[in-house]
């Protein structure tokens, strides 16, 4: 163990950087069930209750729990069916919940919401027939001790359980839980002591091993101290150690909610004489043959680990029809994976045929094994973090390395093993998804490499490669870990009010893309990918990362905060940096803003609350030079506009000749941002990139330099129109080049005048047809009004994508090929079509009512 607490402080592992150096993924978290069901809430999708009515504060009315996420609630009110437009999240903790008849008890009034009150004519019976074979939510999840604890906070500390003996399914003991991580916990057995410690077992808490206090004396079954050490104590401590256990258990009972999601164990088909393989439980990098050795029950079997060695200890395990590693005869053969053979076998080669035939034993069918032989999702190469089965209180990185039907090989890293390598089952409870441990406050097993002191001070490193040179740390685990209380960790959705100001170091397209809420979940999880949102979403991903950690200093003392590391890359070069991010979910509107006020955007770009129309800052009339100088009291501004009066006075010809250029484009560049609304892709979008990328340090006068990326574009568009003339125009081309943009635009006009008015005329005809003139200004339409557009187009039989994807006039005015092409899928033909009629919407949005 690293003893310098300097080194260990230091040394800090990533898994973002892990996976990038690596190359390798995360495995989804998807595939790890009993993690999602430890997520869960007490409650259940489908629990009915009662909740105060937004349209009449003196009334309740039903509701039906939609889903959860930690002590957030999604709930529906009774009558709106499938519609879930008047969906709403609520707070455990916060809002005013009760159960069914809770209202009737205490005299309250149940009066449905305004919006669907003429639904029904007689609601009492509609209340009859919907609340009939539903389940309401318990009482004592909604008030009391036990409110906003998820399922796997009940679990706390000291709490009793039963446990089951490894050798015999009917034999039964009260263990203690030590420690809870995530829902993985530490046991310890009644009448043990903190000296007894290494005796302690770790058991994710679905375990079917788990039982609640008294479960074996309703069943009939024996309370017996476990087998592997009864011999150390003698009988009288063991009972008064069970008797102290129910007594706890008596004085603090456990909520049966705790065991909502626990499987029931299916019947098997297994005989005593039946031959099988099984991952070995004693070595789990080794598949072996085994045989049925005692049947328990119509649940319960033994199998014996199959040794011809005379004088040999049996190895034996009890098993259920769902038991972790158990395969079918020639399952190594019809694999690939070798097959360890029985100690004490003779022959070279190990052969089922052959075995089965000298033992005279039979084959385990097939029906014995219910297994789907599905991966789950996982494939090789993918990561995730392990149980070190030699060492269970040990979490580590690990790699699948092999994957076969429902088994996985997984690498340990940063063991030291030599045998880091083992078997598991996909539906094991051992291993857990990337990010778990960081989740849950417990130490993680890194890789044995090189590992970058921690910078804490620095805003900004660039580059990674100018880091001083590393140092290789090994980290161990740190033996009792810091728990986190989780109960107020959970924040509701945060959404990206695309609509609003995106100031001077967001790029408006890319905030156009950004999904329009993030969350709900955990505070630092759904602040960290907020901020990594913004952060990529930059014209200078640096600039905002630098920003970001100079907001440290103006946060309040008062909040609950933890550091994260967040990176950003910018042409070629990595910036990382340490952000303090609160997680607490009071804390989350102030920390949004504080956010928002630093990047110098509107204060509601980033907020709980989603602007669906207009901002209460009024943001999208002001032009991104006035929001900064009047809104954010900044005074770059005011030197910007004194190095142009600087230009003004100098006295050479070509600078007041491109002044006036200037000038005439900041104009029309101003006239045309008034909106602040720039389509994600289009050509002004691209060009405020390139223009933000010139920006020096002191200069904020974005509409400046804006300027000096549309002469060259100006000017190659009129000398295409001058090359098109006649050769009278041509001869001017060379001369053309050399004057001033307004000369040129005074040849193009002479050219114009020189063409013939029969031809000018089919000219502007052809235009006109082209053009489309609205009723109605497209930000406002609907998405039914959408479909009837493209309905009117040759591009009909389209309509019906559009409204599969809830397209409404905002969206639509975002759709650029790229963006068709990929979602809609497809060709390039339709496509362009396509597009052609969104960019006549486009044009006509900017002409009618853009100013």
């Amino acid at each position: 163990m690293n003893s310098d607490p300097l080194q260990e402080e230091g040394a800090e592992f990533n898994w973002e950087e892990f996976m990038e150096e690596a190359g390798l993924t995360a495995a989804p978290h998807a595939s790890f069930k009993h993690v999602e069901l430890s997520l869960q809430s007490s409650f259940q999708p489908g629990m009915k209750l009662e909740v105060i009515n937004k349209s009449s504060s003196d009334s309740y009315w039903v509701s039906t729990i939609v889903a959860t996420c930690g002590q957030l609630l999604l709930l529906r009110y009774s009558g709106y069916g499938d519609d879930r437009k008047a969906d709403f999240w609520c707070d455990i903790m916060t809002a005013e919940l009760h159960p069914v008849g809770w209202c009737a008890l205490n005299n309250k009034t149940l009066m449905p919401p305004e919006v669907i009150k003429e639904k029904y004519s007689d609601w009492t019976e509609f209340l009859v027939q919907d609340l009939t074979g539903s389940r309401t939510a318990p009482a004592n999840l909604l008030d009391g001790p036990l409110r906003g604890k998820t399922t796997v906070d009940l679990l706390v500390q000291d709490c009793v359980l039963e446990l089951q003996d490894v050798s015999d399914p009917f034999r039964f003991w009260p263990v203690r839980v030590v420690h809870n991580v995530g829902g993985r916990l530490r046991l310890r057995y009644a009448g043990l002591s903190e000296d007894d410690r290494a005796r302690d077992t770790w058991l994710f808490y679905l375990d079917v091993r788990l039982r609640p206090l008294g479960w074996a004396l309703e069943n009939q079954l024996h309370l017996a101290p476990p087998t592997e050490f009864g011999s150390l104590k003698s009988a009288p401590h063991w009972q008064q150690a069970l008797g102290a256990a129910r007594l706890h258990g008596q004085n603090a009972p456990l909520p049966v909610q705790v065991f909502k999601d626990h499987v029931d164990l299916q019947k098997h088909d297994f005989q005593t004489g039946m031959k099988l393989e099984m991952v070995s439980p004693w070595e789990p990098f080794n598949i072996c043959p085994v045989s049925v050795t005692k049947v328990f029950s119509e649940i319960f079997f033994q199998v014996t680990l199959d040794d011809l060695r005379v004088d040999v200890t049996p190895r034996s395990a009890v098993c259920h029809a769902h038991s972790a590693g158990l395969l079918p005869v020639q399952w190594s053969l019809k694999n690939g994976v070798s097959l360890e053979k029985p100690r004490g076998y003779q022959d070279q080669d190990f052969d089922w045929a052959d075995y089965l035939k000298q033992s005279g034993s039979e084959a385990a069918p097939d029906a014995c094994f219910p297994h789907s032989g599905q991966s789950r999702g996982f494939v090789k190469d993918m990561l995730l973090e392990a149980v070190n089965p030699h060492r269970p209180e040990e979490m580590c990185v690990a790699q699948i390395t092999q994957v076969k039907g429902h088994l996985l090989w997984l690498r340990l890293e940063g063991t030291g093993l030599t045998k880091s390598e083992f078997i598991v089952d996909s539906t094991s409870m051992n291993i857990f998804p990337v990010g778990w441990c960081e989740a849950n406050v417990y130490p993680l097993t890194s890789p044995l490499r090189p590992v970058y002191q921690k910078q804490k001070k620095i805003a900004v490193v660039q580059p990674e490669k100018q880091l001083a040179l590393p140092q290789l740390v090994e980290v161990t685990p740190v033996s009792q870990p810091v728990a986190m209380d989780t109960g107020r960790s959970c924040c509701s959705q945060i959404f990206v009010n695309h609509r609003c100001f995106s100031g001077p170091f967001l790029n408006k397209g890319r905030i156009s893309e950004l999904p329009q809420s993030v969350g709900p979940g955990k505070c630092p999880l759904v602040l960290k990918q907020l901020l990594n949102m913004l952060i990529n979403a930059a014209y200078k991903p640096g600039r905002v990362l630098k920003e970001l950690q100079e907001l440290q200093e103006q946060q309040e003392q008062s909040w609950d905060c933890q550091e994260e590391t967040l990176k950003a890359k910018y042409k070629g070069k990595s910036y990382r940096s340490t952000i303090r991010i609160v997680r607490v979910a009071e804390h989350v509107p102030a920390f949004c803003r504080y956010v928002c006020v630093k990047l110098q955007c509107c204060p509601n770009l980033l907020s709980p609350v989603l602007i669906a129309d207009q901002c209460p800052e009024k943001c999208s009339l002001q032009t991104k030079t006035k929001y900064t100088y009047y809104h954010m009291k900044k005074r770059k501004v005011s030197r910007a506009a004194a190095g142009e009066e600087t230009t003004e006075t100098q006295v050479s010809k070509p600078t007041r000749r491109r002044k006036k250029r200037k000038s005439i484009f900041v104009q029309k560049k101003r006239r045309s941002s008034t909106m602040d609304f720039t389509c994600a892709g289009s050509p002004q979008d691209s060009d405020e990139e390139e223009d933000h990328e010139d920006l020096s340090e002191g200069n904020t006068d974005v509409s400046s330099v804006e300027v000096s990326s549309s002469r060259p574009r100006r000017a190659a568009t009129l000398r295409r129109v001058v090359s098109a003339g006649n050769a009278t125009s041509s001869r001017s081309v060379g001369e053309g080049r050399r004057r001033s943009t307004r000369s040129l635009s005074a040849q193009n006009q002479n050219y114009d005048k020189n063409q013939t008015p029969s031809k000018r005329q089919d000219t502007q005809v052809d235009k006109d047809k082209d053009q489309l003139i609205l009723d109605t200004n497209p930000l406002d339409w609907s998405v039914n009004q959408v479909v009837q557009f493209i309905n009117s187009t040759d591009c009909s039989s389209l309509a019906h994508i559009f409204q599969e994807q809830d397209v409404d006039g905002q969206a639509l005015l975002l759709l650029t090929l790229p963006t068709v092409q990929e979602c809609m899928d497809l060709k390039l033909g339709p496509a362009l079509k396509l597009c052609h009629h969104i960019e006549r919407v486009k044009v006509s949005f900017y002409r009618q009512f853009a100013n």
